[in-house]
């Protein structure tokens, strides 16, 4: 089943206080509603369909991917025409990405800083339709990087989490995720690179490392420049392997 994490930006309530974060938790299923009406009018879908119904602000909402189990999501309102569902985000260093298969699998984070959405989530609302991948970067002196993808996808558990992923579609980034392309996730648990020896312990990770990576948005947490090699939060078309960027956004919408 689908988990999420809050309703809203206050919804203290409803934490999940786990390790460094905060895991993403499944919605109680609201009650039917008792006036017979077109549930798919009602119950928005996806980012696309909230920003369709008026909702202009980014932030927290939630959304019916199935017309029934509800799941919360952090929408994308404003970048390049906004509806975008952000599933991966660094911002400060306040969360700990350097975590095992389970933690990825779940989902975890903190609502007003840095979170993963959890690889079944990803998994899941990926496979409902063709999507599209944008991935925002910042560096350190301010400077605004970003790189587009045709489609995207993940896999289920049982395939890994494998990377499904179109054509590179441009960005002043440069294509740093197409070596990706159709390899399982690993993390420093679960080994399932390409190379002799485990990608995600060698560079503080979590990511879909082939042998090993041109990006590795998952890594340490480094405050720009940093002399250790390719363990930050990397992305090699960019500032290659020495530099850390301050912040990065994963996302994806329908086509």
């Amino acid at each position: 089943m689908i988990q999420s994490i809050l309703h809203t930006f206050w919804s203290w309530d409803k934490f999940l206080d786990h390790e460094f974060g905060i895991l993403f938790r499944a919605a109680p299923s609201s009650r039917p509603p008792k006036v017979i009406a077109d549930k798919r009018s009602l119950k928005p879908r996806n980012c696309q369909e909230l920003l369709a119904k008026g909702k202009i602000l980014s932030g927290w909402y939630t959304i019916y991917p199935q017309d029934c189990n509800a799941t919360t999501i952090f929408c994308d309102m404003d970048t390049d025409g906004g509806g975008w569902i952000v599933f991966q985000r660094r911002w400060d260093g306040s969360v700990n990405f350097l975590r095992d298969w389970d933690s990825y699998k779940r989902g975890f984070g903190n609502q007003l800083t840095e979170f993963w959405m959890g690889n079944d989530n990803i998994h899941f609302l990926t496979s409902l339709g063709p999507c599209e991948l944008r991935i925002d970067l910042r560096d350190f002196e301010n400077n605004y990087y970003f790189a587009k993808y045709a489609s995207f996808r993940v896999l289920g558990e049982s395939e890994k989490y494998r990377l499904v992923l179109g054509d590179f579609l441009g960005g002043n980034a440069g294509d740093s995720l197409s070596y990706h392309r159709d390899m399982s996730f690993s993390t420093t648990d679960q080994d399932n690179d390409m190379s002799s020896f485990n990608c995600a312990r060698e560079y503080k990770g979590a990511w879909w490392y082939n042998d090993c990576h041109y990006s590795n948005l998952n890594g340490i947490y480094w405050m720009g420049a940093h002399g250790s090699y390719a363990d930050g939060i990397n992305w090699k078309t960019g500032k290659e392997y020495h530099y850390s960027y301050k912040q990065t956004e994963m996302k994806f919408r329908p086509v």
